[in-house]
C-alpha cells in the first residue's frame, strides 16, 4: 500500500505535517470513507490548540473506524515465499 503526506501551517501558524494518509485505487468502496475522515481530520488538526507538530492519519482511523472497515483498508497483499 502506498501513503502520501499533508503538510500545511494551522491558525497559529505552526507547520503540521499529516502521515499516513492511504492511497486508494479510484474503484475502492472505502474511497469516500477516507475522503470525507481526512476533511473531518484536517479541520480538527487546523484549530487543535495542541502544539504537535506530526499526527498520523492511520492511528487516527484505527480510533473512529470499525475494525472490520480498517482492516479492510490497509489489507496487505499476502506474499508467496516471503517474495
Amino acid at each position: 500500500m502506498l501513503f502520501k503526506s499533508l503538510e500545511f501551517k494551522n491558525v497559529d501558524g505552526q507547520k503540521v505535517k499529516i502521515i499516513e494518509i492511504p492511497i486508494l485505487e479510484d474503484d475502492n468502496p472505502y474511497q469516500f470513507i477516507v475522503k470525507v475522515r481526512l476533511q473531518t481530520f484536517i479541520a480538527q488538526v487546523y484549530v487543535s490548540e495542541k502544539k504537535k507538530k506530526i499526527y498520523s492519519f492511520k492511528e487516527y482511523l484505527k480510533r473512529v473506524l470499525k475494525w472490520s472497515v480498517y482492516e479492510q483498508i490497509f489489507k496487505s497483499e499476502i506474499l508467496k515465499n516471503n517474495a
